[in-house]
């Protein structure tokens, strides 16, 4: 049986069946694993790099396909069909399973000028130890203004929203759910937008100057099944 050779392979690493499944689920439950996230995280980060091979195994038997950036220290997962970087492009796969990302176009435009700005940082140098960029509520509304003129949602319960899930996609992290009606306060933009936002999706926005032409992109190169 194929768990009786997973509980074989996972021996010499002393991790046992239910610990193998409680990593497998919180992967395809996310679809994102950061280790600076949370110490459970980090537990789990550590231990898919003890069985990172059966993992990639395991998944690869359904054509799912692992990003793992070990500078930033987080493990992306790949739906089949989809174009991973670093990887060859995609097959000619059709799948419509929850590791799609759906996508308003409120979500799009932030995301895309969240990219924007790290990658101006990346030049500046305004870089942390672990990639990660501080920028402020305030400076992200006039970028979203003068980028794509739009602005963040009017009504807090939307813009809480907005924020939360980008924060769930691992792209963001704040303090406090309080700070994200304050012009004062900042976030921080995780190193992961950068392969997260293709450069064709920027080009794309820098030449129509919308978001339905980033979205087009990205739907391409993030795997979007639907940008409503």
């Amino acid at each position: 049986m194929l768990s009786d050779h997973i509980e074989k392979a996972l021996e010499s690493e002393r991790i046992d069946l239910d610990e193998f499944r409680e990593l497998l689920v919180r992967l395809m439950n996310y679809g994102v694993l950061c280790r600076a996230e949370s110490q459970v995280e980090q537990q789990l980060y550590d231990r898919y790099l003890r069985v990172a091979g059966l993992i990639e195994d395991y998944l690869g038997l359904i054509g799912i396909r692992i990003f793992h950036d070990r500078r930033f220290e987080y493990v992306r997962l790949y739906p089949p069909g989809s174009q991973v970087p670093g990887m060859e492009g995609a097959e000619d796969t059709a799948f419509g399973g929850s590791l799609r990302s759906r996508l308003t176009q409120n979500e799009v435009a932030l995301i895309l000028v969240l990219r924007v700005q790290y990658d101006k940082a990346l030049r500046e140098g305004q870089i942390d130890e672990n990639g990660g960029v501080a920028e402020s509520m305030e400076s992200l509304a006039i970028a979203m203004r003068n980028l794509l003129a739009r602005a963040l949602p009017d009504k807090l319960t939307e813009r809480k929203r907005l924020f939360q899930r980008l924060r769930q996609l691992r792209l963001i992290d704040y303090r406090s759910e309080e700070d994200i009606d304050s012009g004062e306060a900042w976030l921080k933009i995780h190193p992961m937008i950068v392969n997260f936002v293709s450069d064709e999706a920027l080009q794309a926005m820098e030449l129509a100057g919308d978001v339905p032409a980033g979205a087009q992109a990205m739907t391409v190169a993030m795997d979007v099944d639907d940008v409503s």
